[in-house]
C-alpha cells in the first residue's frame, strides 16, 4: 500500500475509535450500563477494530461502525450482501469482558437497478482525476474487477462482484438513495465526490457523510 492510501485508511481508523468512544450514542437508557475500566475498553476496541477489518467480504458498497452499551458491542451500518452482517458478529464471537454483539447492520435490498447505480456512482467518483488516490485500483468499475470477471457472480450483479481492494470513498446505496461515507484529504474532495453521485442517473438523492481528516463530527444515528 503506497502513502497515498495509508493516511485516509489511518483516518479511518480514528473515526471508527472515535465512534466507539462515544458509547452514549448507541445507549438505550438515561443511565449508562456499566462497562469496563479505560485501560480494558482501548484493549476491547482496538480488538472489535482488527476483527472487522479481517472480514473478506466488507467492501466499497458496505459500511460498517461499532460501539459500546455496557459491556455489549453495539454494530451499525450496511451490508450490500446477507452474509457480511452474520460475519461481523460471529467475527466478535469469544473476546474476552464482551458480554453480547447486538448486531443493527441494515442489510440492503437486493435490486438490479440499485446495483446499476452503484456501478455508475463507482465509476464516476473513482475516475475523477482527484479522486484515484482513494482507490487502490486507480480506475473504474472495469479495472477494479479485472479484465475477464467472473460472468456468474457479475450476472446477479455488482453486489455480487464488487471491485476488489481498499477504498476510502463507501458507496451505499438502498432504493435509489446513495449514501457517501468515509474519510478524505479536504473538503474540495469531498465536494467533488458528493457533486459526481449527484450526477448519477437514476439517483433520486444523495447523502454525503464524507469526513475531512482531521476535522471533528458529530456521528450520525442511522
Amino acid at each position: 500500500m503506497t502513502a497515498h492510501h495509508s493516511r485516509p485508511f489511518q483516518a479511518l481508523a480514528a473515526l471508527l475509535l472515535f465512534t466507539l468512544s462515544a458509547g452514549t450514542l448507541f445507549a438505550q437508557t438515561p443511565t449508562p450500563a456499566p462497562t469496563w475500566p479505560d485501560r480494558d475498553g482501548l484493549r476491547i476496541a482496538q480488538e472489535v477494530q482488527k476483527r472487522l477489518g479481517r472480514l473478506t467480504n466488507f467492501g466499497v458498497f458496505d459500511w460498517i461502525t461499532f460501539g459500546f452499551h455496557g459491556k455489549t458491542v453495539v454494530l451499525k451500518g450496511y451490508a450490500s450482501r446477507p452474509t457480511l452482517k452474520s460475519d461481523a458478529s460471529s467475527a466478535l464471537k469469544g473476546i474476552p469482558s464482551v458480554e453480547s454483539v447486538d448486531n443493527q447492520i441494515e442489510v440492503l435490498p437486493n435490486s438490479p437497478n440499485d446495483d446499476r447505480i452503484r456501478a455508475a456512482v463507482y465509476n464516476r467518483i473513482y475516475t475523477q482525476p482527484s479522486l484515484r488516490k482513494y482507490n487502490a485500483n486507480q480506475g473504474g468499475i472495469g479495472r477494479a474487477t479485472g479484465p475477464q470477471p467472473n460472468v456468474a457472480l457479475m450476472a446477479g450483479g455488482i453486489t455480487n462482484s464488487p471491485p476488489v481492494g481498499f477504498h476510502a470513498i463507501h458507496i451505499i446505496v438502498k432504493n435509489g438513495n446513495v449514501i457517501l461515507y468515509g474519510v478524505v484529504n479536504n473538503e474540495m474532495d469531498s465536494s467533488i465526490a458528493g457533486m459526481q453521485a449527484n450526477a448519477t442517473p437514476g439517483a433520486f438523492s444523495v447523502d454525503n457523510d464524507l469526513i475531512v481528516q482531521g476535522q471533528a463530527t458529530k456521528p450520525k444515528a442511522k
